[in-house]
């Protein structure tokens, strides 16, 4: 049996990429790389040393000195910036709505796409982000792109921003989501699109549970 395959996630924010990337990688024992959480981490950082996030010469220095480390718990992953961590820090609102414009330079991206095929170059894993099966894995042996309505998408952010005690509204979620999904999408490095061999899965309808079981039936035929 075919066991370390790799399994690459796209989709825009809300998806529920994250979510069901776990439950997929937990099942099938594999590990899990949150990509978006790096990309959170370096937003994050270059908040706190008032870098400005237009200026991606200072940004990719920034990231060239820092440690990015996911580590597995019993709370789920945990996100460490350089020793420190921040898991909590990188979901702000701050950070969710400057994250799209730091990820757009081509000099990070070169940074974090090196590290993320380093972490799965022996197989055995499950990545979501934007441009992983287009970009990051493009060999992988699953890729799917997972998507939802934007109201679908302002609904889950809402639901999930009131269980961590952060206000918000689902109108201004809905305008948040849409510019992001624009700025995702005509980037000019590694923009958000399907890539042609990629599964596209619709999760405005279905539970995490079945989306989940989904992909998971799709990583079964593939590892025989």
């Amino acid at each position: 049996m075919k066991k370390n395959i790799q399994i690459a996630i796209d989709g825009p924010a809300g998806a529920g990429k994250s979510t069901i990337a776990k439950i997929v990688a937990e099942a099938l024992g594999f590990t899990y790389i949150d990509t978006g959480a790096m990309y959170r981490a370096v937003t994050y950082k270059a908040m706190q040393q008032n870098i400005h996030l237009n200026d991606e010469t200072k940004l990719a220095e920034m990231l060239a000195s820092s440690t990015i480390d996911l580590k597995p718990s019993s709370e789920g992953q945990l996100v460490f910036l350089d020793g420190n961590n921040v898991s909590a820090e990188i979901r702000s609102n701050e950070v969710t709505s400057s994250v799209s414009q730091v990820a757009a330079h081509a000099k990070v991206r070169e940074l974090l796409v090196a590290q993320q095929q380093k972490l799965a170059a022996n197989g055995g894993v499950v990545m979501d982000g934007r441009d992983i099966a287009t970009h990051v894995l493009k060999t992988a042996e699953l890729k799917i792109f997972m998507s939802a309505t934007v109201e679908e998408r302002a609904r889950r952010r809402f639901m999930d921003n009131q269980k961590r005690g952060i206000e918000s509204s689902i109108e201004k979620l809905q305008e948040e989501i849409a510019l992001r999904d624009k700025m995702d999408s005509e980037r000019e490095a590694s923009p958000l699109i399907q890539a042609e061999d990629a599964i596209f899965l619709d999760t405005t309808a279905l539970s995490i549970d079945e989306a989940a079981q989904a992909i998971l039936k799709l990583a079964h035929e593939k590892m025989v």
